[in-house]
C-alpha cells in the first residue's frame, strides 16, 4: 500500500504564454485527484473499483486546449454565481445589477468569463497525511459586473484513503453575491468502460425540488414535492428509470437539470449516494451547501470529446452543492448575499468505496 503524496508539473500554456499546473494529489490503492490551475479544475480522479481496477471517473480533456478552446465547465470551479440568474438582473441594496446574459436570456455560472476561466494562482501545499493543495483567484470589483472585489480561496485535500474534500472561502470588499461549485461530470463506471450512467443508482436526501420553466428559472411560488414524480430519489433507484417519461419537467430540462432543495442540518451531511453496478463503484456526497443541482448530461451532443472518447448524452452527470438558482432574485429563497465582515464557506466530501456483484 503506498503512502500518500504529492506532485506538480506543467499541463499546458495559455495562448498568452501563461504557464498552467497540474498538482496531483495521490491517495492509497491508485486513489488521485488531478487538478490544473486553468478554471481549479478537477482534471482526473482515479478511483478504483471492486475489483481492484483503478480508472477515471470525470469526464475532461487530457490537454490543455481542450478546456480552452470550448467552454464546458468539466471539473470546473464555478463563480461568482453557479447555476443561473434570471435575465442576468437583481436589485442588491436598492442598486440595480445587470450582467451579461450567455445562457438564453439569463445569465449562468458566472457570465462568458467566469471563473472556470481564469488561471488561479496556487496558494499553499501541503504534503502532510492528509496532502492538499490551495489555490487562489482574485475577482476585481466589477469584473463581469458584479460588485466588490472578491478574494477566493479553494483547497482540494485528501482528507481520506478514498475520499476527496473541496472547501471554498471567499471575502468581499462590498455587499455582492456569491455561489460557488465545483461542476465535475462523473461516470462511475470509469472513462475506459465507455458506458452512459442510466444504470447508475442515484439517491438525493431530498423530499422537494424547484420546478422550472422552459428556460430554466425556478417557478414562483414553494418548492415542489418529489412525492409521486420522477424526481424522487429518496431511495436509490436507476437514473434511467424515469428520464424518458412524458413529464413538462423532463421536458422543459431535457431530461433532469434541477435543484434538489436538500433536507436542513448543521455543517457536512449527506446529500446524494451514486452506485455504479458494473464497477462496484460508490461515491458518496456530503456537503454544507442548502441545495444540489442535479443534471443527467443531456447536452452532450458527441460535437466535442476527450481523453479518448467523445462525449455523449447521458454519457455522465452532475451533482452541484451550491445554493438555489435565481436566489438574488427570490427573497423566499437561501441568501447569496456576501457582506464585508462575513466569509463565505462551501465545504463538501466525494468519498468512494465499492459494493459487492449483485446476486
Amino acid at each position: 500500500m503506498a503512502s500518500a503524496h504529492i506532485t506538480r508539473d506543467v499541463f499546458g500554456t495559455l495562448p498568452d504564454g501563461r504557464a498552467v499546473e497540474r498538482i496531483v494529489l495521490r491517495g492509497v490503492d491508485g486513489f488521485e485527484a488531478r487538478i490544473i490551475t486553468f478554471g481549479a479544475a478537477l482534471q482526473a480522479l482515479i478511483v478504483p473499483g471492486r475489483d481492484g481496477f483503478c480508472d477515471d471517473v470525470v469526464l475532461g480533456h487530457d490537454n490543455l486546449a481542450g478546456y480552452v478552446d470550448k467552454r464546458q465547465f468539466f471539473g470546473a470551479s464555478v463563480g461568482r454565481y453557479a447555476n443561473r440568474i434570471a435575465h442576468g438582473r437583481f436589485v442588491l441594496d436598492g442598486e440595480t445589477i445587470q450582467l451579461a446574459t450567455n445562457d438564453g436570456p439569463h445569465a449562468l455560472h458566472g457570465g462568458p468569463d467566469g471563473f472556470d476561466r481564469k488561471l488561479w494562482q496556487i496558494l499553499e501545499i501541503d504534503e502532510g497525511e492528509r496532502p492538499a493543495v490551495t489555490l487562489y483567484y482574485v475577482s476585481p470589483d466589477g469584473e463581469e459586473n458584479y460588485p466588490g472585489r472578491l478574494d477566493v480561496r479553494l483547497t482540494y485535500r485528501l482528507t481520506g484513503p478514498t475520499e476527496l474534500s473541496i472547501a471554498f472561502e471567499a471575502r468581499t470588499s462590498r455587499p455582492t453575491v456569491v455561489n460557488l461549485t465545483n461542476h465535475s461530470f462523473f461516470n462511475l463506471e470509469g472513462l475506459a468502460a465507455g458506458m452512459d450512467v442510466l444504470d447508475h443508482r442515484l439517491m438525493i436526501a431530498a423530499d422537494e425540488f424547484l420546478p422550472i420553466d422552459a428556460t430554466a428559472i425556478p417557478l414562483q411560488g414553494p418548492p415542489s414535492a418529489v412525492e409521486g414524480t420522477p424526481f424522487d430519489f429518496r431511495k436509490s433507484i436507476p437514473i434511467g428509470v424515469w428520464i424518458r417519461q412524458d413529464d413538462r419537467q423532463l421536458r422543459h430540462g431535457r431530461g433532469y437539470d434541477h435543484n434538489y432543495c436538500l433536507r436542513s442540518a448543521d455543517g457536512v451531511r449527506l446529500a446524494a449516494r451514486v452506485e455504479a453496478p458494473l464497477s462496484g463503484r460508490v461515491m458518496e456526497l456530503l456537503t454544507d451547501q442548502p441545495g444540489l443541482q442535479f443534471y443527467s448530461g443531456n447536452y452532450l451532443d458527441g460535437s466535442s470529446g476527450g481523453k479518448g472518447r467523445l462525449y455523449r448524452q447521458s454519457d455522465a452527470l452532475c451533482l452541484e452543492p451550491q445554493t438555489w438558482p435565481n436566489t438574488p432574485n427570490r427573497p423566499d429563497f437561501p441568501s447569496a448575499r456576501l457582506v464585508p465582515d462575513e466569509v463565505y464557506r462551501h465545504h463538501s466530501v466525494y468519498r468512494f468505496s465499492t459494493i459487492g456483484a449483485a446476486a
